[in-house]
């Protein structure tokens, strides 16, 4: 059985979308962890989860300086939605991707001080955040050509 694909005059809105979403959710991340290094750390990702305190000892200039990764990552992903073209999405999803993948191997070689079930969260969502991007580039290739 082949997987089914949404229709292709769907494909433009789901991948703005998805890119908007990643492109907001690392400008939210982002702008946290520089305006507010410590509190970032501490409680990150939220919901009752500590995943980046995890991994101590605090570093104020190591947050920051993931804050100023997150924000560049969003101006990727928020270009990628707005400009809407292949080459940007591509550019978007490959370089965000590299990041990820780089990201999820330190954290699969590295469990810090999470336990199995914040780990295991922890690493899908990594996952995601290295697979996503390329995945939403690659929807282009089911379009017609415009």
């Amino acid at each position: 059985m082949k997987p089914s694909l949404p229709p292709p005059s769907l494909l433009r809105p789901v991948r703005r979308l998805g890119f908007g979403l990643l492109g907001l959710l690392n400008l939210g991340w982002g702008g946290w962890a520089v305006a507010v290094p410590g509190r970032f750390y501490a409680t990150f990702p939220g919901f009752g989860l500590h995943w980046t305190a995890a991994y101590p000892p605090y570093n104020q200039h190591l947050i920051i300086d993931l804050g100023a990764t997150m924000l560049t990552l969003a101006v990727l992903f928020l270009g990628a939605a707005i400009v809407d073209r292949p080459a940007v999405s591509w550019l978007a999803g490959i370089a965000t991707s590299v990041f990820g993948t780089l990201h999820f191997g330190y954290h699969f070689l590295h469990g810090g001080q999470m336990g199995t079930a914040d780990r295991a969260m922890s690493l899908l969502s990594l996952v995601a955040g290295a697979l996503a991007p390329p995945l939403l580039a690659a929807t282009h290739h089911l379009e017609k050509p415009r």
